[in-house]
């Protein structure tokens, strides 16, 4: 294992040392791991809060900010927040407006965030609602979920819901479009190697050499199939096709490409190409586009591709004003 660490217990807390350093306007809770936006909370706002396992950065703490999330939580590697630490994220944003939980479908972050909401709801009134994202088409049940699993449309689901919090929408407006996104998102996945979790100082997997992972988890669970390396134009083909095949596409998708840690954008963008090609030939037009490494799994060389059904007012809160550590553009 070659990893720049000091000790693989440490990691995370010395992440958050970092993030507290290169990015001073965020505000580091180290003793509970939660990064929240510097001025939270915001009085007469909806609090966004989500999280999870560490080891896909920049997903979360890397998109809080303003016009997106007010507080992550971050988990040891590949591993669910504790309700203790949501319970002390949702109440440093609480604003007086409620809090939304951010929730990618994962059997321990589900439980986790449904206890702290509880838990929060029982010691100070505070309402918090809980969106539960399961846009991964690849497979209907997987090792640590019931369900679709969660990914590359929590990134944009977190941006636009971010932006019209940001608004000043009440919390049942911006839950229903965090809803709304969850259900307009389709992904996919692929693999082309595994990751190593510095704990176990090991691959996570067993991956050979001339093969990849078709519909992989972001923590390494299964996809549908294993199969030769192929061009990326074939590669994109697999993970469109079963996208276009679960949910009915038509002009203004945002589409998303996202690297998984190892592959370079110079390999992203040839998978865009392949996948706008795709699209144009399907009678799609492409509305937005990001492409990069926004949900990672450590070190996993592949990619994803994030499909969603965009309309006027998602392409106007996706255009709004962000200003966090990953993602940033607007005033």
């Amino acid at each position: 294992m070659k990893k720049l660490i000091n000790d693989p217990a440490d990691v995370v807390a010395d992440a958050l040392r970092g993030m507290a350093a290169a990015h001073p306007r965020l505000r580091v809770d180290h003793e509970n791991r939660v990064v929240f936006r510097g001025d939270a909370p915001v009085q007469g706002k909806v609090g966004l809060v989500s999280g999870g396992g560490s080891g896909h950065e920049p997903m979360h703490g890397g998109f809080v900010g303003p016009g997106m999330l007010d507080a992550a939580c971050a988990g040891e590697v590949f591993t669910s927040p504790v309700p203790d630490q949501m319970v002390a994220a949702t109440q440093g944003v609480d604003g007086g407006a409620g809090v939304l939980h951010i929730v990618k479908n994962y059997t321990g972050d589900v439980m986790n965030f449904e206890m702290a909401a509880e838990l929060v709801a029982a010691e100070s009134g505070t309402e918090v609602v809980t969106v539960v994202v399961d846009d991964d088409v690849a497979v209907t049940d997987s090792l640590y979920t019931a369900g679709r699993r969660g990914v590359g449309t929590t990134v944009l689901l977190e941006k636009i819901v971010g932006a019209a919090a940001e608004e000043g929408r009440p919390l049942a407006a911006v839950a229903d479009l965090a809803r709304r996104i969850d259900d307009s998102g389709r992904s996919m996945g692929v693999a082309l190697t595994s990751c190593t979790v510095p704990a176990a100082g090991k691959p996570t997997f067993d991956l050979p050499e001339g093969e990849m992972e078709i519909g992989i988890g972001i923590h390494g669970e299964p996809g549908r199939r294993r199969v030769p390396l192929a061009p990326a134009r074939e590669v994109a083909q697999m993970l469109v096709e079963p996208i276009l095949a679960d949910r009915e596409f038509t002009d203004g998708v945002i589409c998303f490409v996202n690297g998984l840690g190892g592959t370079p954008l110079l390999e992203l963008y040839v998978v865009y190409a392949e996948v706008a090609s795709i699209l144009e030939k399907a009678g799609i037009g492409i509305a937005r586009s990001l492409v990069g490494p926004y949900m990672t799994s450590l070190e996993m060389a592949g990619c994803s591709v994030t499909l969603l059904q965009a309309d006027d007012e998602l392409l106007r809160l996706w255009d709004a004003p962000v200003d966090t550590p990953g993602l940033r553009w607007g005033a």
